[in-house]
């Protein structure tokens, strides 16, 4: 199961490793290839940096053609923006005397700093996370809900899901060892039917054996749906075995949510949209670091004052 502190710690290690790497390149203990190669990732840094800046726009601006304008598809603009407000501040700050824009500019760039380190701890874990392999058969497959359209049809999104259950069916099935795919979703309040109802439904129009569905029609949150399809599969198997199917940029998120329930299953991931992929793990990034808000926003305005003190 994954653990965001042990995200964190793995990409501590890292940061720790290059510090002393930049230390002794800069006592001049340091090979001079490796001073080379460090100086290289600097600047591939400060590089990716304005790169990934302007990307974020981009993709803001693709997010509202394509899904509408509404606050979550801003997201990602928003935060290009605000990365090239940072930059912009940091170099402003550093040309002039003025100690209150100074200290104004060590404050955001260290909270910049701790919050970009543990987005990339979490990307990079999340990332390797998503593609482990089912270890075994299971018993099992949860696929979560994600709102339907329409009232009664599935979105792309959903189907994506669907699809990545329907191949972890099929495959096991072959082995003689079909599962149970339970389609887990209430209904929602532009909603015509449970989502459970349509997931089933658009399982069994592709070949899934009615009597290997089982729907879980009353949840409304991922916690929920985990707990609500723990009881179902208790009443057909105690020791069951099962994996929880949802987005790819969801699996992280729905894996820890799994450990917190006491839910034993691995998640799976299934494709997203490449345009849709970095709003909605800016989302879900955004979710993690406000459910460890008391650490968070601790360290966040600990740094805060720390980087004003240095910069006066």
């Amino acid at each position: 199961m994954p653990s965001l502190v042990f995200a964190i710690l793995a990409g501590l290690s890292f940061l720790l490793l290059t510090l002393t790497l930049l230390a002794q390149a800069a006592q001049g203990s340091a090979p001079t290839p490796l001073v080379a190669a460090v100086t290289l990732v600097v600047l591939l840094c400060a590089l990716g940096v304005l790169a990934l800046a302007f990307f974020l726009i981009a993709n803001g601006v693709a997010m509202v053609r394509k899904e509408g304008l509404r606050p979550a598809n801003l997201l990602s603009g928003l935060v290009g923006l605000t990365t090239l407000g940072c930059v912009t501040l940091t170099l402003f700050a550093d040309d002039t005397d003025s100690v209150p824009l100074q200290r104004t500019a060590g404050a955001v760039l260290l909270f910049a700093c701790y919050v970009s380190y543990v987005f990339l701890s979490f990307l990079a874990y999340a990332f390797l996370y998503a593609r482990l392999r089912i270890r075994h058969d299971v018993d099992f497959v949860i696929v979560l809900g994600s709102g339907l359209v329409g009232g009664s049809r599935v979105p792309p999104l959903l189907a994506s899901r669907l699809e990545r259950a329907r191949a972890v069916y099929e495959a096991q099935a072959a082995r003689g060892r079909p599962p149970v795919l339970i389609t887990s979703g209430g209904q929602g309040r532009d909603e015509d039917v449970p989502e459970a109802d349509a997931m089933a439904a658009y399982l069994v129009a592709r070949g899934v054996p009615a009597d290997h569905v089982a729907r879980e029609d009353r949840s409304r949150t991922t916690e929920e749906n985990l707990r609500f399809s723990e009881a179902l599969m208790r009443e057909r198997k105690q020791n069951y075995a099962c994996v929880v199917v949802t987005n790819n940029f969801h699996v992280f998120r729905a894996a820890l949510t799994a450990r917190r329930t006491g839910v034993d299953a691995q998640v799976i991931g299934s494709p997203t949209a490449s345009y849709f992929w970095p709003s909605a793990t800016i989302r879900e990034f955004a979710a993690i670091f406000l459910h460890y808000r008391t650490v968070n926003i601790g360290l966040c305005a600990l740094l805060t004052v720390l980087g004003a003190f240095l910069s006066s």
